[in-house]
């Protein structure tokens, strides 16, 4: 406990990193396979991860990111989407999984199929986006506790302008929104960030514990 309490310390939200540096392909594999075990609502999985390894894309993206250099810096950039389309045959897919992975049957399966189909059928697409957005904050503070475990620098970001960022990348192409950016990579030895004390709330304030 005492160890992942002080990566948790060591970790902060990289403002430079080495530009030089770059993080090895099985760090990034773990960070992949983190973010596919991520806890979503009802297991959908209505998120996907585009991995991002070219600094000319990388540097081009900068102005949409209001100039924020570590996109064009960082060893990779994780852009963290949301489906645009979810949809009757997108969760009958997802039970297909399941029946295939777990052998469940059909029977069993079938009540809570059909409630979700009929719960997402009453939404409204801006209900849908909003959840399937809330999904990918879960899936971020994943890969931010991975990156501390593993002692891989970030810097999670929401300043950013999606359409752009969707155009540049082709996304809607894959029905795909972007919704939140993490750059990764190491960490700049000039960062005068990284040897500054975290500020925040006192335990007693943030914590109400009931017994």
């Amino acid at each position: 406990m005492s160890d992942s309490l002080e990566r948790l310390e060591w970790r902060y939200a990289v403002k430079k990193f080495d530009a030089e540096a770059m993080l090895k392909e099985e760090q990034i594999d773990r960070l992949i396979r983190a973010f596919n075990l991520t806890a979503t609502s009802y297991g959908l999985q209505p998120i996907r991860l585009v991995v991002l390894k070219n600094k000319e894309i990388q540097q081009a993206l900068v102005p949409s990111t209001y100039g924020q250099k570590q996109v064009a810096q960082a060893s990779h950039v994780l852009v963290i989407c949301i489906e645009t389309r979810i949809d009757k045959e997108y969760i009958t897919q997802y039970f297909e999984r399941v029946k295939t992975i777990r052998g469940t049957s059909e029977q069993i399966l079938s009540p809570f199929k059909n409630e979700l189909l009929e719960n997402f059928e009453e939404k409204h697409t801006e209900e849908i986006q909003q959840w399937a957005t809330n999904q990918a904050y879960l899936a971020l503070g994943n890969l931010l506790t991975v990156c501390a475990m593993e002692k891989i620098d970030a810097c999670p970001m929401e300043g950013f302008v999606p359409a752009a960022y969707d155009e540049l990348l082709d996304l809607k192409s894959r029905d795909l929104s972007s919704v939140l950016v993490l750059p990764v990579g190491i960490r700049a030895k000039d960062d005068i960030f990284s040897s500054m004390k975290k500020v925040r709330r006192d335990l007693r304030e943030s914590v109400i514990q009931i017994k």
